[in-house]
């Protein structure tokens, strides 16, 4: 997959509002001590934001842009689909209160895999599924629930491929604060996540 190289979209970084609307922890650092990160992009990012932060343990939430080549993208370029950025949630969590591996879990079952640049009708590069980890073991973690979860999507009698890109954590941009919790600030929001129906055998 290649893209084209682009200015940026914006002179300066985005700005972040300086704490989360739902659970008003601060939105910049310092964080707790032991609080993990892992990056996931499951189509709009609008649902998937809300299903994290609806999990006991996680910390934080917030929505953003991630491996494309344009520095500093905003929504509109991305929605031209030439910056190569994805509709990405990144994820703050107490790995003693929620594994990896959970996270994981929540992420296979709750959208579809398996459709290439595309989550439902949301059509374009920035709605494909990826992982970006943050270390060996999230990336190893990663690769062997793709395939253990490539392995009960096949034997549920279903002939799909999972098109899941997963590679190591490339810069995260945030997305305008608007989009922020959009669901919490808009709770009659859309929101496009479905699964397959299968359940992953991640424990």
């Amino acid at each position: 997959m290649s893209f084209s190289v682009l200015k940026p979209a914006l002179a300066d970084p985005m700005p972040v509002p300086s704490y989360h609307f739902v659970n008003q922890h601060p939105m910049h650092p310092p964080y707790p001590d032991g609080i993990e990160t892992a990056v996931v992009g499951m189509g709009c990012f609008w649902g998937a934001e809300r299903l994290f932060w609806q999990q006991p343990g996680v910390y934080l939430t917030a929505v953003g842009y991630a491996g494309g080549t344009a520095p500093h993208p905003d929504y509109k370029a991305v929605c031209t689909g030439t910056t190569g950025h994805a509709e990405v949630v990144k994820i703050w969590f107490d790995p003693e209160r929620i594994t990896y591996l959970t996270l994981l879990r929540l992420f296979w079952e709750s959208h579809n895999p398996t459709q290439g640049m595309r989550q439902g009708n949301d059509v374009g590069t920035q709605y494909r599924s990826v992982i970006h980890t943050f270390s060996e073991a999230q990336q190893q973690m990663a690769e062997h629930s793709r395939e253990a979860y490539q392995q009960a999507v096949r034997a549920a009698d279903l002939e799909a491929t999972i098109t899941t890109e997963i590679l190591p954590a490339p810069l995260f941009y945030y997305a305008e604060p608007y989009h922020q919790q959009y669901l919490a600030k808009n709770p009659g929001g859309y929101c496009g996540l479905r699964g397959l129906g299968v359940s992953c055998p991640t424990t």
